[in-house]
């Protein structure tokens, strides 16, 4: 079963989502909150598997309730998944930064709703290529800052291109087949990858990426 928190501050959106959620076998909505100091409560007292939060709301953002809950080691197993309306919203990246685990747009198709959580709840990231490597691109075109994201001494080379592949949204078996190497050894480099740098999931390499500069946002196919 897949534990869910929804923090959204329209309560009719709200109760679409739960409505959606609670009729699908494997999931259960157990809270609710409708700021973001209200959903950082909740997930506090439930600790869900996978957090829903609206990236703008009043009281807190949804982007400093994700950054208080990765915060918290209690809720190191908890996944963010950041709800905007628009496809292109420069708050994203930094919902990414703060710890989220990916996003979804409000207007989703159901069952990719259903499926990002399912995606996120196994410890992926909801990465979709056609959104994120152009949302990146458009937003993290300023020079990068290698001072904001040490560690990319410590990778290998492989472990680079690796990483870099992430970034540009491809999954374990389309890195193997770039790089002709088996999936399994594509994922064990990502692996040791995020090990290295202590990233929580995929989401946070494509963020060390971009602000290493390992991969530029005008190298990204838009």
């Amino acid at each position: 079963m897949i534990r869910v928190v929804l923090v959204d501050d329209q309560a009719l959106m709200r109760a679409g989502f739960r409505a959606l959620l609670d009729a699908e076998d494997g999931i259960e909505v157990v809270g609710e909150g409708a700021d973001g100091a209200e959903g950082v409560a909740v997930v506090r007292d439930t600790v869900p598997d996978v957090a829903l939060i609206d990236v703008q709301m009043p009281v807190m953002t949804g982007i400093e309730a994700t950054r208080r809950i990765v915060a918290e080691p209690r809720l190191a197993a908890v996944r963010v998944v950041i709800l905007t309306n628009y496809g292109h919203d420069e708050y994203v990246f930094d919902a990414l930064r703060a710890g989220a685990s990916g996003f979804l747009l409000k207007d989703t198709e159901p069952a990719d709703l259903l499926h990002g959580i399912e995606v996120v709840a196994r410890g992926e990231a909801l990465l979709s290529p056609s959104v994120t490597r152009s949302l990146i691109g458009e937003f993290v075109s300023r020079p990068p800052d290698r001072t904001s994201a040490p560690g990319l001494e410590t990778l290998t080379r492989r472990e680079r291109e690796v990483t870099a592949l992430v970034a540009r949204g491809l999954t374990n078996e389309e890195i193997a087949a770039h790089m002709v190497i088996s999936p399994f050894t594509a994922k064990t480099h990502v692996s040791r990858a995020m090990t290295k740098l202590g990233a929580r999931d995929r989401a946070q390499l494509v963020v060390f990426a971009y602000e290493s500069g390992l991969v530029a946002a005008r190298s990204v196919d838009l």
